[in-house]
């Protein structure tokens, strides 16, 4: 990385905080911390941060609204810790807005690599040049490099995860893309997640891209298959 991340660390145990700050120091991330969800909303109002690991049970504010309130102003990477570990929990966190899952216990050096993993698929250095990709005479517009999307000519807020979901969707318009084939292509090899969770990532983008997400005109579902991205 060429500049320092700033993390924000959010969990009411002190022990874990300890650790997971001490792991994330040493591998040269600048971090902050919080114990309750009040702290936690007021040092994002106030510091310029990278990404967040969120605990979903926490006083004063819960992790949920948190992350909802995170989410209405920014598409920051967030990392959810829980006790929580059926999939429909994962999947209800994801659904919020987080872009990945880690359930307690966890190793400190598991989640320090999520972090990294997830700082490299966000702040990928841009190209010089600009792709602007316009559907449908601008009712959607896409800047690929500044990772920003319009409905109509409004700016809508979209998770960096769904972003690249996007992403890989409209730069292969027609082509009809499996679960596990998008999580590759949007993610990489490399990523952890588990492909059933694409469902509710794209079940959000078509609420914020779609006129009516019941019946999208965009992303569209090849019943058996997958998805595709019609132009």
């Amino acid at each position: 990385m060429s500049d320092i991340k700033k993390i924000l660390v959010v969990d009411d145990e002190p022990k874990i905080v300890e650790v997971v700050e001490a792991y994330l120091r040493k591998e040269g991330f600048n971090v902050l911390t919080a114990g309750d969800g009040e702290k936690a909303l007021k040092l994002f109002k106030e510091e310029v941060i990278h990404l967040v690991v969120l605990d979903l049970m926490l006083p004063k504010v819960s992790g949920e609204e948190v992350c909802n309130r995170i989410r209405a102003t920014s598409d920051v990477p967030i990392i959810m810790l829980t006790a929580k570990s059926e999939e429909d929990d994962k999947i209800e966190g994801l659904a919020i807005g987080a872009d990945d899952y880690l359930t307690k216990p966890f190793s400190a050096r598991e989640l320090v690599g999520r972090v990294k993993a997830l700082i490299r698929r966000s702040y990928r250095e841009s190209s010089p040049l600009a792709d602007y990709l316009i559907f449908n005479n601008g009712d959607l517009e896409v800047d690929i490099n500044k990772m920003k999307v319009k409905k109509a000519g409004l700016n809508i807020n979209l998770t960096t995860n769904e972003f690249k979901i996007l992403l890989a969707l409209l730069t292969n318009p027609g082509q009809v893309f499996s679960r596990e084939q998008l999580v590759q292509k949007a993610f990489g090899v490399d990523y952890e997640g588990f492909d059933r969770t694409i469902d509710s990532h794209i079940k959000n983008i078509r609420q914020k891209i779609e006129d009516n997400h019941k019946e999208p005109k965009y992303i569209i579902t090849v019943y058996g298959m997958g998805y595709k991205f019609v132009d």
